[in-house]
Order: C-alpha cells, then structure tokens, then sequence
C-alpha cells in the first residue's frame, strides 16, 4: 500500500496547479513534498503590497491552485484528503494533500480537469448572446459545491449600482502611485512567463465604459464605442472572512471558472471593488446577503485566446535533496 505521492505525481499535479489565476498572473506559490503529502505554499517573493498588503489575492490564488491540485490527482485516480493551513506556526502553507483512497474520476472531474488548460482570462468584450438559465445554474452548483455562493447581479439598476461601486474603487486604486507602479511592473510587453502581455489586457478603457478595467497596455479602440452595454455580472461570496475563508473562496472561484470554460463561457474578473475595503461592505450591502465577497466575475461568450504563459513547473517545486 503507498504510504504517501512521489515527486513524480508532485510534479503531474503541479504542472496543473500552475494554470490557476492569480492577480497579475504572479504566481504566488510553491509545491513540495513533506512525509509523503503534497504541500502548497505562498512564495512571498512574489507578493504585491500595494496591490494586495492584507495578502487577500495571494491566498485566493493559493485556493484556486489547490483546487486544480485537487482535480489533477483524482484525475489521476489518487484523490486527496485535504487539510488547510495546516501548521500553526507556519501560516505561509496554505494546504496539505495526503492520499485518499484510490478510486476512477468522476464525470465531474474529468471535465473539470480537461478545461484546466483552457481556461484563461478574457479581457476583451463579450458578444451580446445570453448565458442561459441552465448554465447560470450550474455556476451557482459550482460555487456551492465549494462551500461558496455566486450571487448574479440582475436587472440594469442593480448593475448600474454595482458599476458605480466598482468605478470608484478603481478611481481610488488609481490614486496610489505604488499600485500603479505594481501594475505597470507585472505588464509585459515582450514575451515572458509570468505578469499579463499587453497584448492580452484588453481594449483600453474609455469614459464612456460601464464596468472599470485596469491599464495592462490594451489596444485602443474608437472613440465613442461602447465596450460592453450589457454585461452578466456575478460575486463570489464566503461565509466569513479569515484566512482559512478566502482559501475556500479560491477553491470554489476556481471551480466557476473551470465549470465557465466546460460550457463555453468567457470570463474575466474584477477585484477593484474587493481590494478597497469600503467598496467591498458597500458591495456586500447591495447585495443584502450574509458573508463576505471574494471576488467579482464578468461572465458572456467571447473571442477565442489562450491562456497566458507560466514558470516551468520545477521552478516552483521545492524537492528534497538526494542523499549521497
């Protein structure tokens, strides 16, 4: 009977992990084996303090690698018992993995797990076709299944209200000369394998735009021309607010994404009304519901693109030393 993973099934599961989401594609963690668990923890090298100083995104994105660890192992017919933050005195680890009892995938999984590469952030504008109720559907199962809930933002003065919120914690953000230089830092204008290419951040924003979007060096486009009138807006939202909390709400965004990009759907987020604490209570006052928001997400059929680059997987894997 195994006693724990290999480094080779570290490493399998590791080049899946990577593919997750993080704010301004930082990729803010490592892998590691430790007794035979797999261990996921926050690389603080690559954290962002103006950005992200209650590191809020670093254990999002932490949640949503663990979930694609998660999906990659019971791909791989080894499944996980999970434990979060699981070392008092360590709270850079995030999660640790030991092995369940083997079992085939699910159904659910296999999709889930096959959609990990093709998920990506999708910047530019949405075509006007409605997502449908059952899909809705299944992105509301999705965040449930992770003990989270997606709340759409209905009706045109409800999203109305939301962009006001969302347009002035982006006015606020702009302000700070240190979060603009965060930004323009993690924009890459020739090719690289981690930050966001210009060439994937979207059309420059214009007055005129309902919903804010962040610099990333876009392309401009004619003056005048609405970006998106109409847009489907969801929140992600936990139960609470620790630590432990925003782990579970990157578990569970991840899944909404991964379950989007099974039906077809284009994605992108918007974290200025999470990052500006008195956006994100008004935003959670809006909505009248318990728990805290995690996340924004606009959600429609787009263009094609592909995924943005990232590390070589064993530039994140920290592996035991060879005994001589």
């Amino acid at each position: 009977m195994d006693v724990g993973y290999t480094v080779e099934q570290l490493r399998a599961a590791a080049a899946d992990a990577v593919r997750a989401p993080s704010l301004h594609n930082t990729q803010p963690w490592r892998f590691r084996l430790r007794d035979g668990g797999i261990e996921l923890a926050v690389d603080p090298t690559r954290r962002l303090p103006a950005t992200d100083p209650s590191g809020w995104g670093v254990r999002l994105s932490g949640g949503a690698a663990l979930h694609n660890l998660r999906l990659a192992l019971a791909a791989a017919g080894t499944p996980a018992s999970v434990r979060l933050r699981p070392y008092p005195g360590e709270p850079d680890v995030l999660a640790r993995l030991v092995p369940d009892l083997p079992r085939r995938p699910t159904p659910t999984e296999l999709s889930l797990h096959a959609a990990v590469p093709r998920r990506f952030s999708n910047r530019r504008p949405f075509w006007p076709d409605p997502v449908p109720a059952d899909v809705r559907w299944r992105l509301g199962e999705a965040a449930r299944a992770e003990q989270c809930w997606l709340e759409l933002v209905i009706g045109t003065s409800a999203v109305n209200a939301f962009a006001e919120i969302a347009r002035s914690a982006h006015r606020v953000l702009e302000r700070d000369p240190a979060y603009r230089a965060e930004r323009i830092a993690w924009t890459r204008a020739a090719p690289a394998d981690d930050g966001v290419p210009a060439a994937a951040g979207g059309p420059q924003s214009e007055p005129q735009d309902l919903l804010p979007a962040r610099g990333f060096g876009g392309l401009d486009r004619p003056p005048g021309r609405d970006f998106e009138p109409e847009p489907l807006v969801a929140v992600l939202i936990s139960a609470g607010n620790t630590a432990t909390d925003q782990i579970v709400a990157g578990q569970a965004l991840q899944r909404v994404l991964l379950t989007a990009t099974d039906a077809g759907l284009a994605v992108s987020m918007l974290s200025q009304p999470i990052e500006v604490p008195g956006a994100r209570e008004q935003l959670r006052l809006s909505l009248g519901r318990f728990g805290t928001p995690q996340m924004v997400l606009r959600i429609g059929y787009g263009q094609p693109g592909r995924a943005t680059p990232r590390r070589a997987v064993d530039e994140v894997l920290d592996l035991p030393v060879p005994q001589v």
